[in-house]
């Protein structure tokens, strides 16, 4: 029988590719093994994936696609977060799990479940078919370590993060303000805060977790993990750097008729003059917000190209479903996208965003600070502007900022408002300074860096052959 890899990621469109470009990955080294994919379809939006699937499935034959029965959501189920209803998800899923890779294992050896984080309730499978069961933890080996460190801040007060008011001491990272942890566990009371708690707990007790990093890139997160600082009452796994793991091409979405012409635009820009400003699956702002960043983008002189969606639904039962296309006209200040026509571009919902940032025009990049973003610039060699939305993002930014040194950061007000004077100074600060460049040339180091890290004899590549090692033992 042949070995098989069970990968099982979560359905947002950011876990899934990082975790199918694990499964290349190993291919691409290991081409003995064949990888099955496990696909859970959301009852939410969780950006459009079948035209990714459908490529890989093309042009990938050792790598299937598993597509598991749809679950609907209790009624009852309410949240501000799409993570309460990924967490649900993927519990409810647990019986569909269980009997796929039984089923698997009728005509392979399955030597590992890779699952995400999300997908914490599968342990007991891989517990009751007696597989071993990892985790591929699809943010930074510092997000890694903050959760790692969870259940001991947890201990460690009664009151919510958002009420703390105060620096978190978390080994190998810089102080991080308690308002800047990963916003679904903000709130102490709320379901969700629970459910990221349990995730917590459960990482330390699967056999090794793969990060989509490189060592190089967090080296003092990763000392302090693998000097077990971070996990406090019991043994820290194996933990392996696998990064960056990107996809060439991370298409999703139908073509909107302006992502092929952003790229032709780009051919008549200068070389590095262009901002490019794109803030990933899920990333909304207010009609009011939009204004703000044109005002701030028309006054800073620069070029740029700015992707734009429709503002969030007001109907909260649209809340978790994908936004219609944007107005435009309706949407920007008057006359704007004709006074600025000469020096930027704006597209409608999508763009390329991997092409884009290897493109030798943009020069810049204004990010919601999604780990997946971050690596993509990082490997284009292109600077940032840190711009949280939702997640672990606003943790990502301190970190990005204060000890990668990838970023500038973009300043909202008190009510998370982001003035036109800030989208001007913070772009043209980028472009444009002393501080910009020294974020420049950080981002250029760590390009090489990356490079290295896959090469052969690197520190990805090493990190890989231990991981199939201990697939592969007795």
């Amino acid at each position: 029988m042949e070995d098989a890899i069970v990968l099982y990621p979560s359905p947002a469109i950011g876990h899934l590719i990082s975790m199918v470009e694990l499964g290349k990955f190993i291919l691409t080294h290991y081409p003995s093994f064949s990888i099955k994919i496990l696909i859970t379809p959301p009852p939410y939006n969780a950006g459009s994936t079948a035209p990714y699937i459908n490529r890989v499935s093309a042009t990938t034959s050792s790598i299937t696609f598993h597509h598991l029965p749809p679950i609907s959501l209790p009624l009852n189920i309410s949240s501000h977060h799409h993570e309460t209803l990924a967490f649900e998800l993927l519990r409810l899923n647990n019986p569909n799990v269980h009997q796929a890779i039984a089923s698997i294992s009728n005509t392979s050896t399955v030597r590992a479940l890779i699952m995400d984080f999300f997908c914490c309730p599968a342990l007991s499978v891989g517990a009751d078919l007696n597989i071993p069961a990892y985790f591929f933890f699809t943010s930074g080996a510092a997000s890694l370590g903050a959760f790692f460190y969870m259940p001991f801040l947890h201990r460690s007060t009664n009151k919510s993060f958002k009420d703390l008011n105060s620096d978190l001491d978390i080994p190998g990272l810089p102080p991080i303000p308690s308002a800047d942890m990963a916003k679904p566990i903000l709130e102490r009371n709320e379901r969700v805060y629970e459910d990221f708690l349990n995730a917590s707990i459960q990482l330390p007790k699967s056999a090794g977790i793969i990060v989509n990093t490189f060592e190089s890139l967090e080296p003092r997160a990763m000392k302090a993990i693998s000097d077990g600082h971070c996990v406090t009452d019991e043994p820290t796994p194996p933990v392996y750097c696998i990064g960056p793991l990107i996809a060439a091409d991370n298409r999703s979405g139908s073509d909107d008729g302006g992502s092929n012409g952003c790229l032709t635009w780009l051919n008549s820009q200068p070389s590095r003059s262009v901002v490019f400003l794109c803030f990933g699956s899920l990333g909304l702002f207010s009609q009011e917000q939009l204004k703000a960043i044109a005002v701030g983008l028309e006054r800073s002189g620069q070029r740029f190209l700015w992707v734009v969606r429709s503002p969030p639904s007001k109907d909260q039962s649209k809340r978790f479903l994908a936004p219609p296309e944007p107005d435009l006209d309706l949407l920007l200040p008057k006359g704007f996208l004709d006074r600025t026509k000469d020096r930027g571009l704006v597209v409608k919902s999508w763009a390329p965003q991997v092409a884009v940032l290897n493109h030798g025009s943009v020069g810049g990049f204004v990010t919601h600070c999604g780990w997946n973003s971050a690596l993509e610039a990082v490997c284009a060699g292109v600077p940032m502007v840190a711009w949280p939305l939702y997640a672990e993002q606003r943790f990502n930014r301190v970190v990005m900022v204060e000890e990668m040194n990838l970023a500038l950061p973009m300043k909202e007000s008190e009510d998370g408002f982001v003035r036109a004077e800030e989208v001007e100074k913070r772009v043209c600060d980028l472009m444009d300074s002393e501080e910009g460049n020294s974020v420049r040339m950080q981002v250029l180091k760590m390009k090489a860096a990356a490079e290295a890290a896959m090469r052969e004899g690197g520190s990805s590549r090493v990190a890989l052959s231990k991981l199939v090692e201990s697939w592969t033992q007795g």
